[in-house]
């Protein structure tokens, strides 16, 4: 903390622009998205390769146990079953999520999941030794649970232990290690690798392998200070974590940050889902949420990832050829999501979401008139293959994982937990519904079907320029405040605002007003300003 200046009563702390990422912060942040978001995206791109192998062992395990071979019907079903039920269990995840972090806070919780991803391998990977394939989609079952709880714990985590000037940077660590995943799935498929009859297996047993270097790290690495000291009421913990994330001794200012965040809550518990929804002072929050989250899982990606082979097989390229130019589109996923973490604190949350959602927009409304030109124009599919890549890039850019740093930002530490909740309940909803009706909806418009997924990116693109403010480098008192008029709440005046938010406790404020023998006249308080 500096020196007070003669003329200038009040005490502030280096600018937190100049304060340093420290490697604790870098290694919880990597290391708690290696076992968690990266086995999310993992899991997206890692039954595209096996498929044909996987159904062909259902149809011998059918055989061995029925003496005749399976209905194409069934078949059909199984798989669908096998793809489908990692969104149940995300569900699952999503919905018990609260309770967990209640209980075990946020890294317990990172570290319990863990657990979920290898008894997930361990099914996978047995599943064709014991001749069961109902092994395999219980475990496509919990590994469902391992990412719906994943996609709620670990952008918490990530934005309660990052100081508020790189909260963005850091938060954007679940999307690169997301689209990291999905490029690791897509390599490892490759038919030169483990994409082969004799060791698809293996695929699946790679699972444990993440889960289990975040299990030897992640427990030498801090809890969120934030939950230590709000609700663990943990001071002495909370400042030896803020330290370490820190690399600083005097954390003072961030211990009182969070005193004034705890004096400024409607309430310092963690509330319900349902007390949640009836809090008016957090109602447009929600909905912002609610239409982010949503239109992040509609907006078509996901569909882009589930049947870019076949996009791309009826865009004419030669099959021999699809799963490399798959893999790279991976590639372009990582790099972008790379790129918008580099420049999320310059450019900030909103401009990335408003414009990822309007290039994505743009980019399907060109691929809709490429696929329907291809018949007539030898060169048409490759401008297709680039629309492909440039709704992609464009996702990553801002919607691919700003929705889950706003979840952290827009709620204030009591109403967090439900946050996320509902956050992740509309995600995997909407997941599910996409891999579903997808299929339906593209039999039926043929190639006008990602028509309705430039729909759902403009509502995306127009709701969030008229109602979301920016929310790099505030505070989450700072944010939550910027909501007061649209929910209809009073605000409080300024003087009571100061009194609540930015000064010291009750005690010390009494302290600073009574007067100095020396002046005759109140003392202004001392203002501190943190990196939190």
């Amino acid at each position: 903390m500096d020196k007070p200046q003669k003329d200038n009563p009040q005490i502030s702390i280096k600018d937190p622009q100049k304060a340093v990422v420290t490697p604790c912060l870098l290694g919880a942040a990597f290391f708690g998205a290696l076992g968690s978001s990266f086995l999310y995206g993992y899991n997206l791109s890692v039954v595209n390769a096996p498929a044909p192998f996987v159904k062909a062992f259902y149809n011998r395990t059918w055989v061995e146990r029925y003496g005749e071979p399976i209905a194409m019907e069934t078949l059909t079903l199984l798989w669908s079953i096998t793809v489908s039920i990692f969104s149940i269990g995300g569900l699952v995840g999503a919905l018990s999520v609260s309770l967990i972090i209640k209980v075990l806070g946020r890294r317990g919780t990172l570290l319990l999941n863990n657990l979920f991803a290898v008894v997930a391998a361990v099914l996978l990977s047995l599943g064709q030794t014991s001749r069961s394939f109902e092994m395999l989609i219980i475990g496509r079952l919990v590994v469902g649970v391992d990412s719906g709880i994943a996609l709620s714990a670990l952008p918490m985590y990530l934005g309660e232990i990052a100081p508020r000037h790189i909260r963005g940077f850091i938060g954007q660590f679940n999307s690169i290690l997301i689209c990291l995943g999905v490029f690791t799935g897509q390599v490892l498929g490759l038919p030169e690798l483990l994409g082969q009859e004799s060791r698809w297996v293996f695929l699946f047993t790679f699972l444990a392998a993440p889960a289990l270097l975040q299990l030897c790290v992640l427990p030498f690495l801090p809890e969120s200070p934030r939950f230590l000291l709000m609700e663990r009421r943990d001071e002495a913990a909370a400042k030896r974590a803020f330290q370490r994330f820190l690399g600083k001794e005097d954390v003072s200012a961030e211990l009182e940050e969070v005193h004034a965040e705890a004096r400024a809550q409607v309430t310092l518990r963690t509330v319900s889902v349902l007390q949640l929804l009836k809090t008016r002072s957090v109602r447009w929050q929600l909905i912002t949420i609610t239409v982010t989250m949503g239109c992040y899982q509609l907006c078509g990606l996901n569909a882009i990832w589930y049947y870019t082979n076949g996009i791309l097989r009826e865009a004419g390229f030669a099959e021999n050829i699809l799963p490399y130019i798959t893999l790279s589109t991976g590639a372009v996923e990582t790099l972008a999501a790379i790129a918008s973490g580099l420049v999320i604190e310059r450019i900030g949350r909103r401009p990335l979401l408003i414009f990822g959602f309007s290039a994505m927009a743009v980019f399907f409304s060109l691929l809709t008139v490429f696929l329907n030109l291809q018949d007539q124009v030898s060169w048409m599919p490759y401008l297709s293959y680039i629309c492909i890549l440039a709704v992609i890039a464009s996702f990553c850019s801002g919607p691919g994982g700003i929705p889950f740093i706003l979840t952290g930002e827009l709620f204030e530490q009591s109403f967090r937990p439900a946050a996320f909740m509902i956050a992740g309940t509309v995600n995997w909803l909407c997941n599910f519904a996409v891999g579903l009706l997808f299929p339906f909806i593209q039999e039926a418009l043929q190639s006008y079907a990602f028509l309705v997924f430039v729909f759902v990116c403009l509502v995306g693109a127009v709701f969030l320029a008229i109602v979301l403010p920016e929310t790099k480098n505030r505070t989450f008192v700072e944010i939550s405040r910027s909501f007061t008029k649209i929910n209809g709440v009073p605000m409080s005046p300024p003087t009571q605002e100061v009194e609540l938010v930015l000064s010291p406790p009750i005690q010390e404020v009494e302290l600073a007003l009574s007067i100095t023998p020396h002046t005759n006249r109140p003392a202004e308080p001392s203002k501190m300003e943190s990196s939190f």
